[in-house]
């Protein structure tokens, strides 16, 4: 099918397939919230049918996000040079082969190694399907394109947590994977038939240096981050093997994964500030931080990441090893969050043009705090289920406001030949976020576990030996080794009351990021809402 730029070519009338596009588009965005909301839920099974550790199982959702955001500005860039419907569909096709990977994996290990091919299929998705929205919508056209993008992701939340309880408990959690497959099928024929090609007019090249750096960057901080409770975060903690090689210095490789982070963003920003100097276009392209709502709107999005999407590592977990639900009553339960954030991304669709977009934001926040905090105060070893429904949709409803909204205020002044760098940069704020999230509630959550459970153990009376088996079981089993601890009570118990606080750190750790975000909301919006004031006084 040949292609062409929207508007029609030769004309200035806009293209009549724009909004069947923007479903396709949506959907395909899609793909990957219902693979990581599938996968949340089905983690415990993963846990239970490769043996995996705690660590493992960080590194399954990790590995992922850490590619994403780690590739997220490099194809922001190519999408605009070669074509951005081009690559999302090449996108869509590597996301679906990997998840045909994901779900024959016999081993954690190559399970991981899946999800690291799905993560730079990921990256492929994302920023272009921005990017057509951007280079596609105009005026009020635009913020109804991005609500409604914003609900259709919604939407499919609701419908992820649900599909992959069922998959997990009924069939296997590797349907989780295999699912999308007829997905990406649907998706790339609708996208043959109803996206138009979008591409810069000017040709710039790629910046191979600057891509290596933000691999380095990122990888060696996710590392440091979720390596440092097992491997030590100064001193080597035990024995240290990778295969044949072993680590033999006092000092643990995590200082140095750190140290490497250091200097890579150094390197990062010299790199990009000398290729602008030449002339030359930089994967970051430093000039879009000159927009006062692009960079006030990164900032918010980076530090909201960290706290919205950390807490539901831990969630599913809790569910299932401590309360014994199973893997389809905790996809029911978590319904009740997606549920809410489809609710409040159509309403933010109405509101669209009515109140401004920065209110809707701080809202939405609000609502993220109160709902995680109530989720907090819920979770025990004997928690009544019920009070999370509503707390679950307090909180969606606040992700859907913040989330639908946010985009539009980040890229509502980038200009459309750098959408894609723009779009990339504010997604790879977004990932990062998440990825820091995930690698430092995790560490909150695992950590406080162990040694909240060594302490009651220790006041219990027991022997350090068998105080120290039981921690690293639970621990290492990311809660997997409970259920086998219930021939001694009050060594169960302990083990989900441990559990439990570990689960509720997060959550008010998660919260507290939540409440930075809405503090970084302050100056967002401010200078636009000036212009818009002077705008309007001067034409009455």
């Amino acid at each position: 099918m040949p292609s062409a730029v929207s508007p029609l070519p030769g004309t200035t009338r806009p293209d009549p397939r724009r909004w069947a596009a923007l479903v396709v588009i949506s959907v395909g965005v899609s793909l990957i919230i219902v693979d990581s909301t599938i996968v949340n839920v089905a983690l415990p099974s993963i846990v239970e049918d490769l043996d995996s550790s705690s660590t493992q199982v960080q590194w399954v959702q990790e590995a992922y996000t850490l590619v994403f955001a780690a590739l997220l500005l490099l194809f922001g860039t190519l999408g605009d040079r070669i074509g951005r419907r081009r690559l999302l569909l090449w996108g869509v096709m590597l996301f679906a082969a990997s998840s045909v990977a994901a779900a024959s994996a016999p081993t954690t290990e190559l399970l991981i190694g899946a999800r690291l091919v799905q993560g730079v299929g990921g990256a492929m998705i994302l920023p272009t399907t921005l990017s057509l929205i951007n280079a596609t919508f105009h005026g009020r056209e635009r913020g109804i394109a991005f609500a409604v993008w914003g609900s259709t992701i919604g939407g499919m939340a609701a419908l992820g947590p649900l599909l992959g309880g069922w998959l997990a408990t009924d069939f296997s959690w590797r349907w989780a994977f295999g699912i999308n497959v007829p997905l990406g099928v649907l998706i790339i024929l609708g996208t043959m038939l109803t996206v138009r090609e979008s591409r810069s007019e000017h040709r710039r090249s790629l910046d191979g240096v600057g891509a290596l750096l933000s691999v380095m960057l990122f990888g060696s901080l996710t590392f440091g981050l979720i390596e440092g409770r097992s491997l030590g975060w100064w001193a080597t903690s035990g024995d240290i093997s990778l295969g044949s090689v072993h680590w033999g210095l006092p000092l643990s490789p995590v200082p140095i994964a750190f140290a490497l982070t250091v200097l890579s963003l150094a390197a990062f920003l010299l790199w990009a500030r000398h290729r602008v100097r030449a002339g030359r276009p930089a994967l970051l392209e430093l000039s879009l931080f000159r927009i006062a709502s692009f960079r006030n709107g990164s900032i918010v999005a980076l530090m909201v990441s960290l706290g919205e999407f950390g807490i539901i590592l831990s969630l599913p977990i809790w569910l299932q090893f401590v309360l014994g639900f199973s893997a389809l009553q905790t996809g029911l339960i978590l319904v009740a969050l997606a549920g809410g954030s489809f609710l409040a991304s159509g309403i933010a669709a109405t509101a669209s043009g009515k109140i401004a977009p920065v209110w809707v934001v701080r809202a939405g926040l609000l609502a993220e705090i109160l709902g995680i905090v109530w989720i907090g105060l819920v979770v025990g070893p004997d928690a009544a289920w019920g009070w999370l429904i509503p707390a679950l949709i307090v909180y969606g409803f606040g992700v859907g406001l913040a989330t639908a909204q946010l985009t539009g205020v980040i890229l509502q002044d980038v200009p459309v030949e750098l959408s894609g760098q723009g779009s990339g940069t504010q997604s790879t704020a977004r990932q990062v976020g998440s990825a820091l999230g995930i690698a430092i509630l995790g560490t909150v959550l695992f950590s406080s576990t162990g040694s909240i459970l060594s302490s009651t153990l220790e006041d219990q009376g027991a022997p350090a030996a068998q105080r120290d088996t039981v921690v690293t079981a639970v621990v290492d089993s990311a809660g997997a080794a409970i259920a086998g601890l219930e021939q001694d009570p009050a060594t169960a118990d302990a083990a989900k009351a441990a559990f439990s606080d570990g689960t509720r750190y997060a959550a008010f750790t998660a919260a507290g990021f939540l409440t930075l975000g809405l503090a970084a909301t302050v100056s967002l919006g401010e200078r636009r809402t000036r212009l818009t004031k002077h705008h309007r006084s001067t034409n009455r």
